[in-house]
């Protein structure tokens, strides 16, 4: 006998639904799309159809960790946590807070519970040295939105199914089904597009799969977005194509000053930095004016460059200047059923971490300082992390002296279901419930949905006896920081963390429980417990929320149980002015924070004209995404890698020639950092002079207990990335563009 499950995918951004078969033992016996969903209507990927093999995966971990004599031991809870107890106490005493370091991994947007907990986690922890994935990622936009529109989290995504031209930098989105942009089957909505009469324009060094259905492809030279960029408003501003529309007309400042900052940056000006030619420069200006429902949307490859917080700007700038910022079929912000409380201001650079000086941002520091905060001697010095769902390791800069670093740390404790690179190096390790153990609902994504909508999926396999929730991890390790000894009354712990978020919200005048008494919401609530109590607060309290009875029709978690295929709220809508928590009220389109920047990118946009050239022998290396993987924590399952080698290095058919490489050889590739070497594979998807290498590989390392992914385990493409190289405005680590070279092994 089997039993139907359905569930939204948490394995990436698109939030597709599934239709799981589980058998007697609770093992998944196949898995299909969920033809009903609201929002994906049956759409699968290849990583959603291999659920059940990671579920049933035999190297992830179900029990604790400790460390005993250089080994990785099994232990029960009870020792794990007494060990973290008495190892944590010791180096705050000697040490002070600052001294335990929290890293943050990308799969903590993917769970409700990394969603929920993390900040009560972080609180007590009472550290500035905390940082996550964000900073090897999206931290420039958080950035520039918070700039824009006073509010990082407020980023306005491609409306999508009514836009008629799309423009995509730095981006792949067939590939990665979205980032920035939570749209199942975005391969449908791109086809979908074009057939309505609609066009793609793809802006990347790479013909990628992207790039290959488009309407047109502009082979830009990594990194020079910021001037392509920052052409198109010069055209934009000397052809009199400027026209942010009378619906923005209210609500802007700054218009002027960003048109001057412009002036200089001609399309003949930077096309030899961009190699692109002057006119393509204009069409696309042009274009972008021209279409009644166009957007720009840019991703990995416009944050992870020296000029990434400018780039994630200007991609705003334009969509305002050509009146396509919120309005449908151009840049649109989402409306999240679940209440967001009210922000204020965005203040940026608060602090600076303590050797490097680089800014805090979201409450963070770049994680590109991490390693220097570890080995630098002093007060504050680092000699504790904690990581969740974090491999640092493969993920951000300088990877190599990371490793060493971390194998001389006095305490590292990982909440990972893995033994991972990264985690190799913990004293203890506490290891997650699996996917289908744990309740679901995305509150990142669903801000940024290209369509509002509300997927809650419950947790459909019962825990093992004795097995606690992620929740209960994160809140036992909030309570040993403040001090507490194990056991740890949970309980206790997450009626003071809801007793927060109603505090919260009663005092939020926007919150459907403005004003309410917090003991009767305290009693409404009392049948629930852990993340989906606080998520049914966080909806009933929402702006389609029922209120606990001031509104009937509204939604609260029992109406998303009663609805497993979710709830749809309908299109993206005009947000202006409610969106913005600028000091002012308005779009502050040239803030001063960010176009300081703009002496640097005139005085490398000199340097980059004058190299473009000189053939000195260096390749600029890129990123590159595979439909099959995930960063780093997909490459373990069988199902998925299917014997491919996905880590190669990948060369234009002329480099390879020029070095004397052919396909399937081992090449060296040497950056200032380090050196690696990989598999070559001749293509010509790349501009000449550009090298690409996957992200998240690198699973060969003594200790790593991934049996699947050390049968292909690439290389750490992150050696090659110094840590040095960041973004000066926001402190994001740069992953693309960097000069290699590369010769016969």
């Amino acid at each position: 006998m089997t039993r139907t499950v359905i569930r939204t995918c948490p394995l990436c951004e698109a939030t597709c639904g599934l239709r799981l078969e589980l058998d007697d033992a609770d093992r998944v016996v196949s898995v299909r799309g969920d033809e009903q969903d609201v929002f994906s209507a049956g759409y699968l990927c290849p990583k959603g159809a291999t659920i059940g093999e990671l579920e049933a995966d035999p190297d992830r971990l179900t029990t604790p960790r400790v460390r005993r004599g250089g080994r990785l031991v099994e232990a029960t809870w009870e020792e794990a946590y007494a060990e973290v107890a008495r190892r944590l106490a010791a180096i705050q005493q000697q040490h002070g807070h600052d001294a335990v370091a929290l890293y943050l991994g990308n799969p903590n947007v993917h769970t409700l519970a990394g969603q929920l907990y993390i900040r009560p986690l972080a609180k007590a922890l009472q550290t500035t040295n905390i940082s996550s994935a964000s900073s090897v990622d999206q931290l420039p936009k958080h950035v520039s939105c918070g700039h824009l529109f006073g509010d990082p989290l407020a980023i306005p995504v491609p409306d999508i199914d009514r836009t008629e031209l799309l423009v995509i930098l730095g981006g792949n989105p067939r590939v990665s089904n979205g980032s920035l942009m939570t749209a199942p089957d975005l391969p449908g909505r791109l086809t979908a597009l074009r057939k309505r009469g609609g066009r793609v324009v793809v802006v990347d060094p790479v013909r990628t799969r992207t790039a290959e259905r488009a309407d047109r492809h502009l082979a830009i030279r990594p990194g020079a977005d910021v001037w392509l960029l920052l052409a198109v408003v010069e055209t934009l501003a000397t052809e009199g194509l400027v026209d942010p529309g009378a619906h923005l007309a209210d609500h802007l400042e700054g218009v002027e000053e960003v048109l001057a900052l412009a002036a200089p940056f001609t399309p003949e000006r930077v096309a030899p930095a961009c190699g692109l030619e002057p006119e393509e420069i204009r069409w696309l200006a042009w274009e972008l004016a021209d279409s009644p429902r166009a957007v720009v949307y840019g991703r990995l490859g416009t944050s992870t460059v020296p000029f990434g917080t400018v780039t994630s700007w200007l991609v705003d700038v334009i969509n305002v200047l050509t009146g396509n910022l919120d309005r449908p079929g151009g840049a649109m912000f989402p409306k999240p059923a679940h209440h967001r409380a009210q922000r204020r201001p965005f203040r940026h650079a608060r602090r600076h971490s303590r050797v490097r000086g680089l800014p805090e941002a979201i409450g963070e520091l770049p994680v590109a300082g991490l390693v220097d905060e570890m080995v630098t001697p002093g007060q504050g010095q680092v000699r504790a992390l904690i990581t969740v769902a974090g491999n640092p390791v493969l993920s951000t800069p300088d990877g190599a002296r990371l490793d060493a670093a971390l194998a001389e740390l006095e305490l590292v404790v990982a909440v990972d279901p893995y033994i991972t690179a990264t985690s190799r190096h913990a004293d203890v390790i506490l290891p997650p419930p699996a996917i289908l153990q744990r309740a679901h609902y995305d509150l990142a994504f669903s801000a940024l949905a290209v369509r509002n909508v509300a997927n809650h999926s419950p947790a459909a396999v019962p825990l093992a006896p004795g097995q606690p929730d992620e929740w209960e991890i994160l809140l036992t390790l909030a309570a040993i920081a403040l001090g507490q000894e194990p056991p740890i009354d949970v309980d206790a712990a997450d009626a003071f963390v809801l007793q927060q978020a109603i505090a919260g919200v009663v005092a939020d005048d926007d919150a459907r429980l403005a004003s309410r008494d917090p003991e009767e919401l305290t009693a409404a609530l009392a049948r629930r417990r852990g993340p989906e109590r606080l998520l049914d607060l966080l909806l009933r309290a929402g702006t389609y929320g029922d209120g606990f009875g001031t509104h009937p029709d509204g939604l609260s978690l029992a109406v998303l149980e009663a609805h497993p295929h979710g709830v749809d709220l309908g299109a993206l809508t005009p947000r202006i002015p409610e969106v913005l928590a600028t000091a002012s009220g308005r779009i502050t389109l040239a803030p001063a924070a960010i176009t300081v920047d703009l002496e640097r990118v005139a005085r490398h946009l000199d340097d980059a004209s004058r190299a473009a050239d000189v053939d000195d022998g260096t390749l600029t290396l890129v990123g590159r995404r595979h439909l099959r993987t995930n960063n780093s924590w997909s490459h373990n399952v069988a199902g998925l890698a299917k014997g491919q080698q996905l880590c190669t290095l990948q060369l234009h058919p002329a480099d390879a020639d020029a070095r004397g490489l052919a396909d399937g050889a081992d090449a060296v590739v040497r950056s200032t950092a380090g050196e690696v070497t990989a598999t070559v594979e001749i293509t010509d998807r790349l501009r000449e002079g550009v090298v690409s290498l996957p992200h998240g590989f690198g699973h060969d390392l003594g200790g790593v207990e991934l049996s699947v992914a050390r049968r292909q385990p690439g290389v750490n493409s992150n050696v090659l990335s110094p840590r040095t190289e960041v973004d000066a405005v926001s402190g994001n680590a740069v992953l693309n563009g960097i000069e290699v070279e590369v010769a016969r092994a």
